[in-house]
């Protein structure tokens, strides 16, 4: 399956063209920035750094990382289709993936959690639970980014 993936259109067009896959390359950077900006400063805001900032703050900004998910997911896809048999076998890779999946997985926990418990308490008393999700869901991240760095060295 993952041979065929290579041989699509889709697929030759990144692997062929001189402007798509760095240009693909170039929109992950910036859904990546997007998504782990806003999740970072957030889990890092809910581990008390940067108090000036209310954890509210961060509850419509939830939108503008999926907005930036979409676009890492995209072109994580199409990235994907002109080495599709290397990176399905590549450990690194698979740990990438599963830590984005985990990653988004709290952030919607957090984003949740945020919403209820200052509905209920208005002022930035964040329940420790909450703490301890943000900075699993922070490692995460970090795992995440050296991962994905770590797909270009591991086979």
């Amino acid at each position: 399956m993952f041979a065929w993936i290579e041989t699509t259109d889709v697929a030759m067009w990144v692997a062929l063209s001189l402007w798509a896959y760095p240009a693909l390359l170039g929109a992950h950077i910036i859904g990546l920035a997007i998504v782990v900006g806003i999740f970072v400063v957030r889990d890092l805001r809910l581990l008390n750094f940067f108090s000036v900032l209310h954890p509210a703050a961060f509850l419509p900004l939830g939108k503008f990382a999926w907005v930036g998910f979409i676009i890492n997911a995209i072109s994580g896809v199409l990235l994907f289709t002109s080495q599709a048999v290397t990176f399905a076998g590549n450990v690194a890779f698979l740990v990438k993936i599963s830590l984005i999946i985990t990653g988004m997985v709290l952030a919607g926990v957090i984003q949740s959690r945020l919403r209820n418990e200052l509905s209920v308490n208005i002022d930035t008393h964040i329940s420790k639970s909450t703490r301890t999700i943000a900075l699993i869901s922070l490692l995460t991240w970090i795992g995440a980014i050296v991962a994905g760095r770590l797909v270009a060295y591991i086979v």
